[in-house]
């Protein structure tokens, strides 16, 4: 059963002004290691990337219902690829928490995720099921 969808619209001149401006400071306070190391990989397209996986945090705080509160925070939350290279979320901390609470007994969660990006305008869309053991 769907638990709950989130979706954002991230401009990504914003986050490219962001690196500009703040630079690792930014990074390392909003992405993970994996999408860092993502995002280096290309260069022309960094800022991309990063707003993409920006876009997908946002989605999943407004999915779980806390925003950026209540324990759940921008580096809890990681975009992954999976084997096939479809992309979803790795949680930890307040993020993992907060997403086990909505969780009814005897299921655990599955988390759809997809991403795209048209200069200017980054996007990401969140499905989260509940999937039953």
């Amino acid at each position: 059963m769907i638990i709950a969808i989130g979706s954002d619209l991230c401009n990504i001149e914003r986050i490219a002004n962001s690196l500009e401006r703040f630079g690792e400071r930014f990074e390392a306070r909003v992405f993970t290691e994996v999408e860092r190391a993502k995002a280096a990989r290309r260069p022309f397209t960094k800022a991309g990337t990063l707003a993409k996986r920006f876009a997908a945090k946002e989605a999943f705080a407004k999915a779980v219902g806390t925003g950026f509160k209540a324990g759940v925070f921008m580096r809890d939350i990681g975009v992954v690829n999976l084997h096939t290279g479809a992309p979803t979320l790795a949680l930890t901390g307040g993020a993992a928490e907060r997403l086990a609470m909505l969780l009814p007994d005897g299921h655990e969660a599955v988390v759809h995720l997809t991403l795209t990006d048209d200069h200017p305008w980054a996007q990401a869309f969140i499905v989260i099921e509940a999937r039953k053991l």
